[in-house]
């Protein structure tokens, strides 16, 4: 029988099981993965992460290996106006530093994150079983039973489900979530462009949604393109010239031409967030617990604010002689994660229903606000300390950069 069960073989997955083999390393640890063994080589995404969670990714022992692919964010400039606006004007910007003097953000290759942390699952000795998915799980007073699509049954003594925002697992919970759909679906792909952008991300709020482009190494940028469903459905299924056309209305030519190196994809967008993150035996995490709006780039870093608030629950539970999988032990996972989970749920939610309208009055007095802020220094570095997850407070030893 194993000690520890993780559905899910993404970066959220791989850091829970990395995370405490590190820390306990005669606990017995696999992670399931439904896709085949190469799969995760054909994701050609990139996800921003902050301050903190690098310092987690630090401890880890992964971050010497991901950090030469990784582009500093310096800079944040924000904009709102209309897409046919002649001029942009700049209502808000920040210098990309924390305290410490390192960036509030890096972005970082999706492929170069989680083949990183397989290599040092592999080194750890946590088994990774590709290619099967979950069927069913049950629950017994000392031990959960997973059944697998290849027909086998594996035991563990806790099951962590980290299967993504449509969780199988959490519906096999009857685990119920708080969830609605924005109308909005996010088109994601990479551009490669003639001048440098020197580390400067931006966000353009425009009305069907935010436009950002987020700084890679050398002249590419990845973007995050927000539009209504059916607008977004159809630019994705478009030809490369309207595509383009109607991309460099949005991006603008201050970087010169532009051309699409990156698959494009539209993601539907929405909010979920489970009622309940523990039942006996079984954990939520990432995307599997919550999942919202793109606006604040927060998603997968909330996901590894779970990993490492349950990471120190296990360990320091397993130290003291206690039942890793208990509830009594997972609830405390549970009333750590869920307050700072539903505050930035709140957040992004009411952020794009501010942002993502061209209803007048409100322009102006969210133009006005974004003005105020930026005339605030103290308030900025407050917002960069937010954003970098290095000025909350109560947060698990491995944000902070510190081993369990």
């Amino acid at each position: 029988m194993m000690d520890m069960l993780v559905v899910g073989g993404g970066y959220v997955g791989l850091s829970a099981a990395v995370a405490v083999k590190q820390a306990a390393p005669h606990l017995e640890i696999a992670v399931i993965e439904a896709a085949p063994k190469e799969a995760w080589k054909r994701d050609g995404r990139a996800s921003a992460i902050i301050a903190a969670a690098a310092q987690m990714l630090e401890v880890l022992g992964v971050w010497d290996t991901i950090l030469p692919e990784a582009q500093p964010i310096t800079r944040m400039i924000i904009t709102d106006s209309k897409v046919s606006d002649p001029v942009r004007p700049v209502f808000l910007t920040f210098d990309g530093a924390v305290a410490d003097g390192k960036p509030f953000a890096h972005m970082v290759p999706n492929v170069v994150m989680v083949g990183a942390l397989l290599e040092q699952a592999a080194r750890l000795g946590i088994e990774i079983r590709n290619g099967v998915s979950a069927t069913s799980f049950r629950s017994g007073d000392t031990n959960v039973a997973l059944g697998l699509s290849d027909g086998s049954t594996m035991e563990a003594r806790l099951l962590v489900a980290c299967d993504g925002v449509r969780s199988k697992l959490r519906d096999m919970a009857g685990i119920k979530t708080v969830s609605w759909d924005y109308g909005q679906s996010g088109i994601v792909t990479t551009v490669e462009h003639e001048r440098p952008h020197e580390g400067t991300a931006e966000e353009h709020f425009l009305p069907a949604g935010p436009f950002a482009t987020l700084p890679l190494k050398g002249n590419r940028s990845s973007l995050v393109w927000t539009e209504r469903t059916d607008d977004a459905n159809r630019l994705v299924a478009a030809n490369d010239l309207v595509f383009e056309e109607e991309l460099e209305r949005r991006f603008g030519h201050k970087l010169g031409t532009l051309k699409v190196v990156g698959d494009r994809r539209a993601f539907p967008l929405g909010l979920t967030l489970a009622r309940a993150f523990v039942a006996p035996r079984f954990a939520l995490a990432g995307d599997a617990a919550h999942g919202i709006h793109p606006i604040s780039g927060q998603g997968l870093n909330l996901g590894f604010k779970d990993v490492a608030a349950l990471a120190e629950t296990i360990v320091e539970a397993d130290r003291l002689g206690l039942d890793i999988g208990s509830l009594n032990t997972l609830e405390r996972y549970e009333t750590w994660r869920r307050f700072d989970t539903f505050r930035m749920g709140v957040t992004t939610d009411v952020l794009n229903r501010l942002f993502s309208n061209d209803f007048g009055p409100i322009r102006a007095v969210r133009d006005i606000g974004l003005g105020l802020v930026d005339r605030l220094p103290g308030l900025k570095s407050y917002f960069i300390g937010q954003a970098a997850g290095t000025s909350q407070g109560g947060n698990p030893r491995l944000l902070e950069g510190q081993a369990i």
